[in-house]
């Protein structure tokens, strides 16, 4: 297969991401011309690293490159201060110089701690993205944004610090489990909705085969890669336009803080909820027609995908407490949440004018149901 490349042309900055089946087994001639010397420093998971280090391993070894790699334990819980601690201790161990590469390989915990790692190991080290779920290939590895998790909420200890290149190799996906892969696809259903009716559109009909189908997962990854592109050249630090890639954030984030980080609630799945929830109050505050949500859920459940707050397992606190999770997340601005909201599918704009009341009416309702 062909491999697609996206590229992100950040000025003094520009990289480019590599979309294709394969790409791991040949991630040694993808890597070579950014090498000062063959050698790499990988940080994983231990999940990964059991299914795909070696393949990695022999990919760098084909074009002479050494690699030393630190397993992390797999979950959510590794992206604090402890395990951040231990892997800057080991890059230290391993003698990785400025000029060298810090590789991460894994899913969205990976990728966000490692590059964050890489952000402040000796003031800055370069280092390279290779993605291994879909929520990572199509969002988490894209634009920069890295970081750990406090104590207090999600990402609230990080940095902005770009990859050199991103290897998305689509074959790996194969290898997740049905709800993981879903779960990602929370996020490619997301940059339809924000920005692109049409890819919306071509989801309605394609989703349902992209764990099967490469061609059209590979398109998928590389709409999804494009669009976040773009908007991350157009806003690389969050001011305006690059809050978009939040729609359905604000709740999602509530609700992972509610059900304690944890597996009752992946991130991808939180997502899709959190997209359905601002597309129901855009329509109640009058801002979409109620038939977008409606199509929406109706997708989402095309896809087998959790929908309501009722498909969360275990008890939930009410509204009130929600919304009192929400205050606490990033995007809040003088003390104002700011919410994702759409006009229409494909067409959201983010706003501080939410109406609180129709919030929490909505809310108890959702709780309710």
């Amino acid at each position: 297969m062909t491999h697609d490349t996206v590229h992100v042309p950040l000025e003094g900055r520009a990289y480019d991401i590599r979309i294709g089946t394969g790409l791991m087994a040949c991630a040694g001639a993808e890597i070579a011309p950014l090498l000062s010397r063959p050698r790499v420093a990988v940080l994983t998971d231990e999940t990964v690293a059991r299914l795909h280090l070696e393949t990695l391993r022999t990919g760098l070894a084909a074009e002479g490159i050494e690699m030393t790699a630190l397993a992390l334990p797999t979950g959510e819980s590794t992206k604090g201060w402890p395990q951040f601690s231990r892997a800057v201790e080991w890059l230290i161990e391993q003698k990785i110089e400025r000029r060298d590469i810090v590789l991460a390989l894994g899913g969205g915990v990976v990728g966000d701690l490692a590059g964050f790692a890489a952000a402040v190991l000796r003031r800055g080290v370069r280092f390279v993205q290779v993605p291994t779920t879909l929520l990572a290939q199509v969002d988490s590895s894209v634009g920069g944004k890295t970081g750990i998790n406090s104590a207090q909420g999600k990402n609230l200890i990080g940095a902005f610090h770009q990859p050199s290149l991103v290897l998305a190799d689509i074959g790996v996906l194969e290898t997740l489990s049905a709800r993981d892969f879903l779960a990602g696809y929370g996020e490619v259903v997301k940059y339809g909705l924000l920005g692109d009716a049409a890819f919306f559109e071509w989801l309605e009909t394609n989703g349902p085969v992209l764990s099967k189908d490469r061609t059209a997962r590979a398109r998928a990854v590389r709409r999804s890669c494009e669009m976040k592109a773009g908007i991350v050249v157009r806003d690389e630090t969050e001011q305006g336009d690059r809050a978009l890639l939040n729609l359905g954030h604000t709740f999602c984030h509530a609700l992972e803080s509610a059900t304690g980080y944890s597996d009752r609630l992946l991130h991808g799945e939180g997502v899709a909820i959190g997209c359905a929830l601002a597309f129901e109050l855009s329509a109640r505050m009058g801002l979409c027609p109620q038939e977008d949500p409606s199509r929406l859920r109706a997708h989402l459940r095309d896809m087998g995908m959790k929908v309501d707050l009722s498909d969360i397992p275990g008890d939930l606190p009410g509204a009130e407490t929600l919304i009192g999770l929400m205050a606490q997340d990033k995007k809040v601005r003088d003390g104002r949440l700011r919410f994702v909201l759409a006009r229409g599918i494909g067409h959201a704009f983010v706003t501080p004018d939410v109406d609180i009341p129709v919030l929490r009416g909505m809310l108890e309702e959702a709780l309710t149901g």
